[in-house]
């Protein structure tokens, strides 16, 4: 049942997407590893009651949420550090290096919930049902959130690039503007 054996084959499994889940929250990869660390301590003496759970990887990974807004909440008064380098893997469809450094540092900048809401969707590619599961709200919630980030990374990402001929348009119309 819960085993420590059953942890060790668990975290094989999803250790390392736990890792690139919390270098999206957090910004910066020691961080993401210390507190993945004291997760998975934590998720260990708790395993017995982790595993009886219907989806125990979604427990776990609310651990990480639930961390990384403690660890948030402790040191408030430091910014996640813009340099760091994408955790997962991206194809080379065109995208620059340059260009993907840029979008990992203006992720980085946008609000912790609206990181988490991104990297819950685009890099673990979860529904939104398990996303507002695990950050304790509705999905309309879940949709709206992701919707503000993908606009503020629109703006932002348009602000920066020089080679854009309408820098001034605004990417994300409003819905109410969008039906006149």
């Amino acid at each position: 049942m819960g085993s420590a054996a059953d942890f060790d084959a668990y975290v094989q499994q999803h250790g390392d997407a736990l890792l690139r889940f919390a270098v999206t929250l957090t910004g910066d990869p020691r961080l993401a590893e210390e507190i993945v660390q004291d997760v998975l301590l934590r998720a260990f003496q708790r395993w017995e009651r982790i595993t009886v759970l219907e989806r125990p990887h979604a427990y776990v990974r609310r651990m990480v949420v639930n961390e990384h807004v403690s660890w948030r909440r402790r040191w408030s008064r430091l910014e996640p550090r813009a340099e760091v380098e994408p955790a997962v893997a991206v194809s080379d469809d065109g995208a620059s290096r340059d260009d993907r450094a840029e979008l990992v540092a203006e992720i980085v900048r946008l609000p912790r919930r609206q990181r988490a809401v991104l990297a819950m969707r685009y890099f673990e590619d979860l529904p939104d049902d398990e996303i507002a599961a695990a950050l304790g709200c509705s999905r309309a919630t879940v949709r709206s959130i992701a919707a503000r980030a993908l606009a503020a990374l629109r703006v932002r990402m348009t602000e920066a690039d020089p080679s854009d001929p309408h820098p001034s348009r605004d990417p994300a119309p409003r819905a109410k503007e969008a039906t006149r």
